[in-house]
C-alpha cells in the first residue's frame, strides 16, 4: 500500500523514505569540461539551481552556455537525505530533478539563466514535463538571495502572461530558497555528451521569454 500513491502527488515529509547519512557516489570531474565535478571553484562564480524535468537536457541547456563553469545534476527539494535515482523516481522522496550551475556573472548574468530556464521547458504542466510524470519533473527556482528570487518573480509574472496570451495555463513554477543538493550519480552527470542519443523528455512552449528583449 505504500506505492500506490500517485507519483504526481507530493509524499508527506512523514511518509517520506529514510535516504542514508552517506553520500551517494559520483563523478570526480566533469565529462565535458574536465574540472572537478564538486570544486573547488573561484570564488568570483556565483551559484543558481533549476528544475525544469529531466536532468539530462537540462544540463546539457545550461554547459552550452559562455560563462558556465561548471553543472551538474542531482536532487534538491524533497525529504530524503542522500536519496538514489531508484528511490527519486518512485515519488517517495519529495525531491526534483535539478541542475546546478556555478557561473562568472561578469559574462552570463542570473538573467540570462532564466531566460534559458523559462524557454527551454513549459512551465504550466504541473507535476510532469511532456511524457514524463511525477513530482520529480516539476518546474522550480530555487534561490540563494534576494536579488535570484526577485528576478525569478519577476520574470515568472512577465512571462506567465506572455503564456496566457499563448493559450496556455497558469505556470505553476515554484520559487523557493535553494534548499540542500545531493549529487547524482555518477552515469547521470553530463548524460547526454557520454549518450548522445539519449532520451529526455523536455520541450519549450515556443514562447519567447521578453527578458531582455526590450518588451
Amino acid at each position: 500500500m505504500f506505492f500506490t500513491r500517485k507519483k504526481s502527488e507530493m509524499v508527506a515529509v512523514t511518509e517520506a523514505l529514510p535516504g542514508r547519512a552517506e553520500t551517494i557516489p559520483t563523478a570526480e570531474h566533469h565529462f565535458v569540461n574536465g574540472r572537478p565535478l564538486k570544486g573547488p571553484f573561484p570564488e568570483h562564480l556565483e551559484v543558481a539551481m533549476f528544475g525544469m524535468g529531466c536532468f539530462w537536457g537540462v544540463e546539457r541547456m545550461f554547459w552550452t552556455l559562455d560563462g558556465v563553469w561548471m553543472t551538474a545534476v542531482g536532487y534538491a527539494a524533497g525529504y530524503t537525505p542522500n536519496p538514489t535515482y531508484r528511490e527519486v523516481c518512485t515519488g517517495q522522496t519529495g525531491h526534483n530533478e535539478v541542475v546546478l550551475v556555478h557561473y562568472d556573472p561578469s559574462v552570463v548574468s542570473f538573467e540570462d539563466l532564466l531566460k534559458v530556464f523559462w524557454e527551454g521547458h513549459d512551465p504550466t504542466q504541473g507535476m510532469r514535463q511532456g511524457n514524463d510524470v511525477g513530482t520529480q519533473y516539476r518546474s522550480g527556482i530555487y534561490v540563494y538571495d534576494e536579488e535570484q528570487r526577485a528576478a525569478a518573480e519577476r520574470t515568472r509574472g512577465e512571462f506567465a502572461e506572455r503564456l496566457k496570451a499563448a493559450g496556455f495555463g497558469a505556470v505553476t513554477t515554484e520559487i523557493r530558497d535553494a534548499p540542500e543538493f545531493f549529487y547524482g550519480e555518477d552515469y547521470h552527470q553530463q548524460y547526454l555528451a557520454k549518450n548522445p542519443g539519449g532520451y529526455c523528455g523536455i520541450g519549450g512552449t515556443g514562447v519567447t521569454c521578453p527578458i531582455g528583449t526590450g518588451a
